[in-house]
């Protein structure tokens, strides 16, 4: 489960099609040391990427194209989950907010199951080819 995640966050850090990538496991986020000290045996399933088209449209295309990722409001589930935040869980909060937040249209949410990293990968980089 958490190397799964860690290998879906490295391939979208790199990934010309992601603006940012929100996982404690990469040594770019500001609170990887933290995650270092307090998390043992891996940074857990949850990530979050950004389009660098941040825009609700961007999103609704990759989560439609994605094959092996199911789109639920549901985490930590052993099956791989995607969610659009922005029309979801957080459809509620003002925009203002959601921006204030770091919930922007372009944000996607993971839930990295159980399935082998190289499947997820190619689900996600068949669906970010726009």
């Amino acid at each position: 489960h958490c190397e799964g995640a860690a290998a879906v966050a490295h391939y979208l850090a790199t990934h010309p099609a992601v603006h940012a990538v929100h996982y404690p496991g990469l040594p770019g986020h500001p609170q990887h040391a933290l995650a270092q000290r307090q998390l043992q045996g891996g940074f857990g399933g949850m990530v979050s990427f950004e389009l660098a088209r941040s825009e609700r449209a961007a999103a609704a295309q990759v989560l439609n194209r994605l094959a092996l990722f199911t789109q639920a409001v549901s985490l930590g589930d052993v099956d791989s989950l995607a969610c659009h935040p922005a029309s979801t869980t957080h459809s509620f909060v003002s925009p203002e907010a959601r921006a204030a937040n770091g919930v922007t249209e372009g944000l996607i949410r993971l839930s990295v199951g159980i399935e082998h990293p190289d499947d997820l990968i190619a689900d996600l980089d068949r669906a970010l080819a726009l």
